[in-house]
């Protein structure tokens, strides 16, 4: 007796190593997707339309969000959002509220100065001193029952962007997961996370290259040699103003309205999530430089690497040989 011949899936060579990558444009940056050892490339085409569907909601450089809608009600009454929206904004209201540098009220400041859009100023301190009063995270109200958000102030105005490429690379990693691809690469502008072992080194470790602050994006100082793990950077190269002769990075400080100063070029975060590399870069960054307890109890943050304005970089929480240093112009202290 014979059966009908069944389609098996075709064999490829060391399909473990084997790549499938898609190019996607979103969140106002440049996104790479990568997946080894997947055997279709529809895990590629649905993480680019959940990036989508997230930014739907979340930006607040179009007219229309659920993060505008709430804005555009500031002062009137309370908007009701979707879920997961909900749960980003109350955690970053909450965030805030701890005053550590990160501030999602900032946007009044943001739209302000504009850096990194083509009509960038540097506004006038009287200016600066009015979206001032617009900032304070304790004017905000949360409301568990109807997932619903109210801004007190007319004027005041939600940015999510310090934390949702965070929290979208994470979800991207539970998409994922869920279908059980084993490996890829999730880099939304720069924020990067490795699912999984690397099937690229025999060590199954990942390498991980630190920006230079000084030239283009892609040339690395140094190599950190690392596990499954996200890694996020703020730097004060990514976006900047120049006028009259003075350079203005993106980094606001909502304490005094201008650019956060410090000695800092850029700090990286090498942690389990990346949402959580978003917020202790920015917690690092306005500290100006490591904390003395700064990762105690929490395994889930690997290391920080700081660069300054020397051209000197400082380890903490990494081994040493995990880093490598590939520009000899720069020193590891």
């Amino acid at each position: 007796m014979t059966t009908p011949d069944k389609k098996q899936p075709e064999t490829v060579a060391n399909l473990a190593t084997q790549r499938r990558h898609v190019a996607h444009h979103a969140l106002g940056t440049d996104i790479d997707l990568t997946l080894f050892g997947s055997d279709r490339s529809d895990y590629l085409t649905q993480a680019c339309a959940l990036i989508d569907q997230y930014e739907d909601r979340l930006t607040v450089n179009r007219a229309r969000s659920e993060v505008m809608a709430v804005n555009q009600a500031a002062g009137q009454h309370p908007v009701q959002v979707s879920a997961a929206t909900y749960t980003l904004i109350k955690r970053a209201v909450q965030l805030s509220q701890q005053h550590f540098g990160f501030n999602a009220l900032i946007g009044p400041l943001v739209q302000l100065w504009r850096i990194g859009f083509s009509n960038a100023h540097v506004p006038s301190d009287p200016e600066i001193q009015q979206r001032l009063a617009l900032v304070d995270p304790q004017r905000v109200v949360c409301n568990d029952r109807d997932f619903s958000v109210f801004l007190e102030v007319a004027g005041m105005q939600l940015d999510l962007g310090g934390i949702a490429k965070g929290y979208i690379a994470d979800r991207i990693q539970d998409y994922w997961e869920a279908f059980g691809q084993r490996a890829g690469m999730i880099n939304l502008g720069g924020n990067l996370l490795m699912v999984g072992d690397s099937p690229l080194h025999t060590d199954g470790k990942w390498r991980v290259g630190i920006q230079d602050p000084l030239t283009p994006r892609g040339n690395a100082i140094a190599s950190v040699t690392i596990g499954p793990c996200s890694a996020v950077t703020s730097g004060i190269y990514e976006r900047h103003l120049e006028f009259n002769g003075k350079s203005y990075h993106h980094i606001l400080d909502s304490k005094t309205g201008y650019p956060r100063q410090n000695d800092l070029e850029s700090v990286t975060i090498f942690s389990k999530a990346s949402i959580d590399g978003e917020i202790e870069t920015t917690r690092l960054f306005f500290a100006g430089g490591p904390l003395s307890d700064w990762g105690k109890d929490r395994p889930d943050l690997y290391g920080a690497i700081f660069v300054n304005k020397q051209r000197q970089l400082t380890v903490v929480g990494l081994p040493p040989t995990s880093v490598k240093l590939l520009n000899p112009s720069f020193t590891i202290l």
